[in-house]
This record gives structure tokens, sequence and C-alpha cells, in this order.
């Protein structure tokens, strides 16, 4: 099969097997894939990564001893597969894989190996190019189900790249106040045509001067993709408020903390969120993920779709097979 393979910031085509299953496992054959930030940051040698990335997909299932009702029917994965016995929360799990991300490999190929316990499918009026955003929708949603949000709570999503418009978007579901800041106006109209709140800057350094002007927030989301970003955070919440962390980077953070422990603030970390939930709200039709797609790109254009990908500002870049 064919297969899309990463290590030392280099980009092959390869020809690799079919995975072979062990007891538990399915064969999926890949049908769409989506281009995520953390694949980016992965090229680049975020976790010293080298393999087949990808780990936004929909696919069909073509083996699947352990629950053969599921061959031929399409399907998204949770991403995080333990490894020998595990009670609990798969994305803990001590000795986990994670696919397209931590020795398992991804979705950038024409198959691939996924727990059939991690498998979810995919209802039959819910298109590819809606499905595939389950694993980001899913960590956009994961925000409310680590804070109890309320209606009259003080929301704001900070960065409107993609997983910072899926977050505002999901906590819209909870919150009709949610207010989105990013530095992309074509961007946060995709959100505000959703009935989310927006403020564009030009420059980050406006937050600072916002920050000392607004009223402070209950729940402030640090979405911005920077290391920066979560002492901008920081800057917004109100004193005993909470900042949930979403960016990952292969920079290190400070953070302030003399603020952090005057103001008696929480950080939460948040990652990935309940696949099942996020395909619940794309088959109820409850977030319209189609204004965040970018481009489209045939398997063998993976090199092509990738650039676009990477460009400044890029929404979500698709890879069909």
């Amino acid at each position: 099969m064919r297969a899309i393979y990463f290590e030392n910031g280099k980009i092959d085509f390869v020809e690799r097997d079919k995975p072979q299953l062990t007891s538990g496992e399915a064969l999926l054959k890949v049908r769409l894939s989506g281009i995520c930030n953390t694949d980016v940051e992965l090229h680049k040698g975020y976790y010293g990564f080298a393999g087949v990335p990808g780990h936004e997909f929909v696919a069909e299932v073509e083996e699947c001893p352990d629950r053969p009702e599921l061959v031929g029917k399409r399907v998204v994965a949770d991403i995080n597969c333990p490894v020998g016995a595990f009670k609990g929360d798969h994305r803990h799990a001590p000795n986990r894989t994670v696919i397209g991300i931590v020795n398992h490999d991804g979705a950038f190929a024409e198959y691939l190996k996924a727990p059939a316990e991690n498998l979810c499918v995919v209802a039959d009026n819910v298109e590819d190019r809606a499905a595939v955003f389950a694993e980001p929708l899913a960590a956009g949603l994961e925000v409310s189900q680590q804070i109890h949000v309320t209606g009259d709570m003080r929301v704001m999503v900070l960065g409107d790249g993609k997983l910072g418009l899926l977050t505002a978007l999901a906590l819209k579901l909870y919150n009709p106040n949610v207010l989105l800041v990013g530095k992309h106006e074509d961007k946060l109209t995709i959100a505000a045509q959703q009935g989310v709140k927006i403020h564009c800057i030009s420059d980050p350094e406006e937050l600072t001067a916002l920050s000392e002007k607004w009223d402070k927030f209950d729940l402030v989301v640090e979405a911005t993709g920077s290391e920066k970003g979560i002492n901008y955070a920081l800057d917004f919440v109100r004193p005993e408020g909470t900042v949930v962390a979403k960016t990952t980077s292969h920079l290190p953070s400070s953070i302030n903390l003399a603020k952090l422990v005057v103001d008696e603030i929480s950080i939460v970390g948040s990652r990935c969120g309940d696949i099942a939930l996020a395909m619940n709200v794309l088959e109820q039709g409850m977030i319209d993920v189609s204004g965040l797609i970018e481009a489209e790109y045939d398997f063998a254009d993976f090199n092509d779709a990738f650039e676009r990908a990477m460009g400044k500002g890029a929404l979500k870049v698709l890879v069909r097979m």
C-alpha cells in the first residue's frame, strides 16, 4: 500500500505492507483524511516523530473479526489506543499508542488499523467531509466536558485557527455569548455566521490593551497555536477564573506564575475528546463545519496539500484517497 512517511523534516511516499491485525483490531481502508496543525508540528520535529502521520480520518472497515457487523461501515476513531489491559480513560493509559502521533501508523496511507472498540460508525446523513472533523470537534467539545459551562458565564476563546473556531462553536451550544478573538476577519466570520460573537485584532500586541479595557472573563480558552498565548489568556481571566490550554507547540512556554498564584487562577490542560459526542453533534446538524474546509487534494498530490496546509492562516486541507 502507499503511505506518507515523515522523518527529519522530510515527506516521502513509501510502499508498505497492509497492517497485520492482532486481537481486537480492525483493518480500515482510508476514504478521507484531514491535515491538522499537529501534523505540521510533527513535521517540524515535535515528539521527535518518524512514521506515518494522520489522525483525522474517515475510513471503511475492511476486516474486523471481533465486530464483524462493522465490515463495510464508514467509521471514525478515538485515536488513543491502550496497550494491554487498562480500565479507565484511554487518553491517559500509561502504555498507549496514539494513531498517527505516537508509535502507531496513521491515516496518511491507504490502510491503517485501530482497536475495534475505538470505532464510531458514521451516520448515513453525515458526509465524509463533515465526519472527518469528528476528532478535532471532539477536542473542541472537550472543554464543555471538563468545565461546567453555564449560560451566564463570560467566555472567551483566544485564537481563530481551526481548533479555536471549533471550540468556539462547541461552547456556543452551552453559552450564547461566547466571544472569539482572532486576527483573521474571514475566519472569524465563519463562527459569526453561527452566532458566535467576534472581535478582530491586527496584532497580538493589541491584546494587552484590550485586557486592561474589557471586563474580565470567567473562562478563557487559549487556542492561539503560539507558545505566548497562555500569558495573553491569563491577562483576560478574572481572579478565581479558569484558563483552558489547548495549544501544543514544539516551542516551550513560560507562565507568569505570580499572577497565577495571586489571582488564584486555575489552568486546565485540554486535549482529545469524546468522538461519539462529536459524531452526535454532526449527525444532529448542531454545528456546520463546511466553512472550515479550504481545499481537497488527491492523495497523489499530498505534498501540494501539505504545503497548502502549512500556509499562514490556512483552514482545513483534506486528502482524498
